[in-house]
């Protein structure tokens, strides 16, 4: 059983693979290095599995599904499962949040307030849920009682990104655990440390064991595995649309069901009649939190014409006294990007939107501080609806702000992006605010505010974004099949 070190003061965290209950080395015996983005240091390493660590794990899946000891339990044992998870996430809180701030490069005062308590409120959430999964009676014509069932759907291959690790790995595996389900989970290969704890505290919680599968290793490979695996009956995917599609279309190959959240590249509408200090808050959060690096970031912002040029003043002088620094430091709001690449890639897209004809307000730059990937929040003016850094996500701290000089122009320039998971709408006026919020192609939308999420709250995109829905009951309703059910009446019998 091998162990290593990762951030200052964390406990040691197993490092290998979780299969059938037991931690277990890979099968080719490989291991992959995790850096830390604040020093782009190696921190530790952690098992790389192969196909052959795959197809084990989605075996222990399926026997543990066929066996029933969670699949065929009542929802009320589950639930109690569940809540323990819960309660030793938040015992184990400042663990969960010094492995995952080293680990995806961010403040640990965001990991403290907002990503471990929020896995916590997932798995509390939805144990509750498990105990109401409910079908229904139905009347009809038949000589018959009819009635529907909630089931679970099987073996769930859970997939998840790299920019929150433990939030979005949580929105999957306790909606799919609620249901029945059992899970082989791969996270993103850069980011496995909470991934690793969770598979620690769901066994201590008294997950059976094949319940949850814990794979680490290249996405491609091991991802392009569990979709095509014919033992796996439903795929749970977060990442970029482009892997999306590939994702959605093998497995429409094998006509097993996929719960997409895509990326993202959302519109913060600022209108004249907005209270102007609010607005300008609710902007800066939406593309800055979590380094930018958040599919539902607004980092479109459209502000009507008469307010454009003020705007922009603002946004100027504020935005370079957003603190940037390590995530070690408790004041930190901005941290670096997850990796070496991305920043690569939001600079390449900062330069391409200079030579496109857009002004640096403020930012364009990289920032040099311990050898890490960090990048200056930036805000650019003066480019055109075509721009690259307007039309894709960047998925870094970058604004783009545009003027508008209707509502019926706001709303044509915030859906005509391929994109459609999330939107904003900063004005006074409550009649605009639904009138607006109905006419906008995304699956959330912020009135007077950003980035507002709860575990009972449905999110996920239209469009090039995905479809299907994390969070509240419709994930739940994701992760089960329903099956009707008719019974004959004989006519004796009723007699």
């Amino acid at each position: 059983m091998t162990e290593t070190s990762t951030a200052p003061e964390t406990t040691a965290i197993r490092t290998d693979l979780l299969i059938g209950g037991e931690w277990q080395q890979p099968a080719a015996g490989e291991r992959m290095d995790v850096t830390d983005p604040a020093t782009g240091e190696v921190i530790g390493e952690v098992a790389g599995a192969t196909v052959a660590d795959v197809d084990a794990a989605v075996a222990a899946a399926r026997k543990a599904f066929d066996d029933g000891g969670w699949s065929r339990i009542s929802g009320r044992e589950r639930s109690r499962v569940l809540l323990r998870v819960a309660a030793l996430i938040r015992e184990r809180s400042e663990e969960l949040a010094q492995a995952e701030s080293p680990d995806v490069g961010k403040p640990i005062m965001f990991t403290r307030m907002i990503d471990v308590p929020t896995a916590a409120d997932q798995f509390e959430y939805f144990a509750s849920l498990a105990q109401h999964l409910d079908g229904a009676v139905r009347e009809t014509p038949l000589p018959a009682f009819a009635f529907t069932r909630r089931e679970p759907r099987g073996v769930v291959a859970a997939i998840s990104p790299f920019n929150f690790p433990l939030i979005l790995s949580s929105s999957k595996l306790a909606p799919a655990l609620a249901a029945g389900n059992t899970v082989v989970h791969k996270p993103a290969p850069q980011t496995p440390l909470s991934a690793l704890l969770m598979a620690d505290i769901l066994r201590e919680a008294g997950v059976p064991a094949g319940v949850y599968n814990l794979v680490i290793g290249p996405g491609p490979e091991l991802g392009d595995a569990l979709v095509r695996h014919p033992d796996v009956d439903m795929v749970a995917f977060t990442g970029s649309t482009a892997v999306g599609r590939i994702v959605a279309r093998t497995a429409g190959e094998h006509l097993k069901p996929v719960a997409a959240e895509l990326g993202g590249n959302a519109a913060n509408i600022v209108f004249a009649d907005a209270d102007l200090d609010k607005a300008i808050g609710a902007v800066i959060n939406a593309f800055v939190f979590n380094t930018g690096q958040f599919c539902m970031a607004g980092p479109r912002l459209l502000v009507d014409r008469s307010l454009y040029e003020t705007v922009v003043g603002i946004l100027g002088n504020a935005v370079g006294g957003v603190p940037l620094g390590r995530p070690s430091d408790p004041g930190t709001v901005i941290g670096p990007v997850a990796s070496r690449a991305q920043l690569e890639r939001i600079e390449q897209m900062v330069q391409d939107a200079v030579a496109a004809g857009g002004t640096v307000v403020t930012g364009g730059h990289r920032v040099e501080l311990d050898g890490g990937f960090y990048y200056a929040p930036t805000v650019i003016a003066g480019l055109d609806n075509d721009a690259v850094a307007v039309k894709e996500e960047v998925f870094g701290p970058v604004l783009t702000v545009q003027p508008f000089d209707t509502e019926e122009e706001a709303i044509r320039l915030a859906n005509s992006t391929p994109y459609g998971l999330a939107a904003g709408v900063q004005t006074g006026s409550i009649s605009r605010a639904h009138r607006v919020a109905n006419r906008l192609e995304a699956g959330i939308i912020w009135v007077n505010g950003w980035a507002m999420l709860d575990p009972a709250v449905p999110f996920g995109g239209v469009k090039a974004s995905g479809w299907g829905r994390e969070s509240g009951p419709e994930a739940l309703e994701s992760f089960t099949r329903s099956k009707s059910v008719i019974v004959t009446i004989d006519p004796e019998d009723a007699a």
